[in-house]
């Protein structure tokens, strides 16, 4: 059998950036249609896309590999911190926590959660695109330690989870309406450092 991907294509339709954007985009749109982790195939993805599956393998090695792609796209680019003050750098990456510019991510990344506390693939995945965004608060806390700011007693990790978890539960829970999400990252930060800053 042959697929779409392997048939002629008709001219100035290039195999390539085109392809990969539909490729992306429908699986964002099908997870923020509502489909599940679980069930989302190659298949769908591919009508969606217009794609044959071939076209969507020559790409990516697998659904895992897809949606990681897929998935860091909806996240957008990371936030790079200037680097002169822990503090502004602290708030630039608290306030990017839950931040998404593409609207599909309010409808997206509630609905991972079940997949990655049920499946030990989808916990990998959901790793790999966090962890390079945790290791930029873990240098700015260490720089701030070296630099005689903080308490060099601190423990770095549990410190990452007091300052990430506030923004998390309210842009993607909206835990509680009455806070204001434009001044909370300065306000998490501004409460975390009062324990950890050097006296």
């Amino acid at each position: 059998m042959t697929s779409t991907a392997d048939a002629p294509r008709s001219p100035g339709r290039p195999r390539s950036i085109r392809a990969d954007e539909a490729i992306i985009e429908a699986t964002l749109d099908l997870l923020a249609e509502g489909s599940t982790v679980e069930a989302l195939s190659i298949e769908a993805i591919a009508a969606r896309a217009g794609v044959g599956k071939a076209t969507i393998y020559r790409r990516w090695a697998g659904k895992n590999a897809l949606l990681l792609d897929a998935l860091r796209r909806l996240k957008g680019i990371m936030a790079q911190p200037a680097g002169h003050s822990v503090r502004d750098d602290l708030v630039l990456l608290v306030g990017a926590i839950g931040k998404n510019i593409d609207p599909r991510a309010a409808k997206i990344m509630p609905c991972l959660v079940p997949a990655v506390n049920r499946s030990p693939d989808q916990f990998q995945l959901y790793q790999n695109i966090i962890a390079p965004r945790r290791q930029l608060m873990r240098d700015v806390l260490r720089r701030g330690i070296e630099e005689g700011l903080l308490r060099p007693d601190i423990d770095v990790e549990v410190t990452m989870a007091l300052l990430t978890g506030p923004m998390l539960i309210q842009r993607v829970l909206q835990w509680n309406p009455e806070l204001d999400e434009r001044t909370l990252p300065v306000q998490v930060v501004d409460a975390v450092l009062e324990g950890i800053r050097v006296r």
